[in-house]
């Protein structure tokens, strides 16, 4: 059954370019009954008019008629369903990256129970890691990193509306109206291009949304149909999740088989020089050991670096960071959110391939137990 919007969305049965398989219920049919944008999920209660009375509303509904051909009366029944939630301003002011140290950050996202969970679906989903390693040169252990922090592989999406998180922030948060106003824009073209109901998705309180926890414009730009099934879906396939980040890692500049970061000592009245709150590195390994750092794993003396101090439980932690952690902080630019991705994915890999090895020697020992 195909999901249809009404023409305010602009996509009717004669501008469909090719057929949309129903891969979740975030597809819901909807039709246009009278005028008024009707559809099948469940709405919360809200006000007469939502915020579609906010003049700001109105002229984003204008500016959406006049330069994407959206429908005016559509849009205006859309967005008196939407809600305000100062919940969601209140999550905006204190983020963890903010408000933690490191170890505190690192421990609300590291554990046992997210290091195994990784592993089982590192094994569930071997051969799709494999195939996007190929594809993109992201390791599976990166991937596996960002799908750990974001969402625990799948089992934590955030529970508000799409629409809702994106119009709170593009209208009544004026710090980030600009850029959450653009995000709303590409979730309408995004729910027209791809026939979900704009009313049925759910996210996270900035409205990131599916496994990997994409913005609407990065599903627009770099989502892949990585399992074949004719369209990109974050939500509830693994597959699409895994290629979709190798997709987006790659195009912002992964160097297949380089470091990511590496833990370094530190002597003398120089190494501060190297410290760098630019997460982009500039300055040469070379002179990171003139100015007194030590890396505790092999960086060519060529390699472009940055220092980076955390604050640890009992002490300070000094790192070296390369180009690749750089690039994992354009996916969240913080660099808690980009060190925990790297440190979690190397404990998922390395108990993923202890397991492995115990399977293996299980599996020898079985063998021999049963030799005549």
């Amino acid at each position: 059954m195909k999901s249809l919007l009404s023409r305010g969305l602009s996509l009717t049965v004669k501008c469909l370019s090719r057929p949309l398989s129903v891969v979740t219920d975030h597809r819901i049919r909807t039709w246009l009954m009278g005028g008024v944008l009707v559809g099948s999920s469940v709405v919360m209660p809200v006000q007469a008019d939502g915020i579609a009375g906010q003049p700001e509303v109105k002229l984003f509904i204008d500016e959406l008629v006049k330069d994407e051909g959206f429908d005016q009366q559509a849009l205006e029944s859309l967005f008196k369903q939407v809600e305000n939630q100062d919940r969601i301003i209140e999550l905006m002011d204190r983020p963890a990256e903010r408000s933690l140290e490191w170890w505190e950050y690192r421990n609300r996202f590291i554990s046992d129970l997210v290091v195994q969970r990784g592993v089982e679906f590192w094994k569930k989903n071997q051969k799709t890691l494999e195939d996007a390693e190929k594809t993109y040169g992201v390791p599976a252990y990166v991937i596996l990193g960002i799908l750990g922090v974001e969402t625990h592989y799948g089992r934590f999406r955030g529970g508000f509306r799409v629409v809702d998180a994106l119009s709170t922030l593009g209208f009544n948060y004026p710090r980030r109206a600009t850029y959450f106003q653009g995000q709303l824009k590409a979730f309408l073209i995004l729910s027209r291009e791809q026939g979900f109901d704009p009313l049925s998705l759910t996210g996270s309180y900035a409205g990131a949304m599916g496994i990997p926890q994409f913005m609407p414009s990065s599903y627009r730009e770099y989502a892949v149909d990585f399992d074949g099934s004719g369209q990109a879906d974050i939500w509830d396939s693994p597959a699409d999740a895994i290629g979709s980040i190798a997709s987006y890692l790659s195009r912002h500049g992964w160097a297949e088989g380089k470091p990511i970061a590496t833990q370094a000592r530190v002597k003398g009245k120089q190494f501060g020089d190297i410290l760098e709150d630019n997460p982009k590195p500039g300055m040469l390994m070379s002179r990171a050991k003139e100015a007194g750092w030590t890396a505790l794993q092999d960086v060519p003396s060529s390699a472009k670096v940055r220092g980076l101090k955390l604050q640890g439980k009992d002490a300070s932690e000094y790192w070296l960071t390369l180009d690749n952690f750089y690039v994992i902080t354009r996916y969240n630019r913080s660099n808690l959110y980009a060190m925990a991705v790297y440190q979690l994915g190397r404990q998922v890999q390395s108990q993923y391939q202890a397991q492995l090895q115990e399977q293996s020697q299980d599996n020898l020992q079985a063998k021999a137990d049963t030799t005549p």
